[in-house]
């Protein structure tokens, strides 16, 4: 695939919003793609593999962020970051 940009859009829909532990999985998750990710909630911006930027998006419960990713697997990165948040990011509520 090439080094194209993608995006996507998506709500945050656990209780806890985008906390410790799922900016961990999320930072985690991005630093296991060849690809550079940046997450935005409205004017914040955060890079993909910093859990401390994604904490700093201070996302809560029907945030809705935009993942924007280049690089060689920039579909794959966003995709399964869209996959990680849309599932709760594992959390029961």
């Amino acid at each position: 695939m090439g080094a194209g940009k993608v995006t996507a859009k998506v709500k945050i829909k656990n209780k806890l919003g985008l906390h410790i532990r799922p900016s961990r999985y999320m930072s985690s998750l991005v630093k296991s793609w060849d690809a550079e990710v940046t997450v935005r909630n409205q004017d914040r911006e955060a890079a993909g593999d910093s859990q401390l930027d994604l904490l700093m998006l201070v996302a809560s419960e029907g945030t809705e962020l935009e993942i924007i990713a280049t690089g060689p697997q920039a579909a794959e990165a966003v995709d399964a970051l869209v996959r990680l948040i849309e599932d709760k990011f594992g959390e029961d509520d």
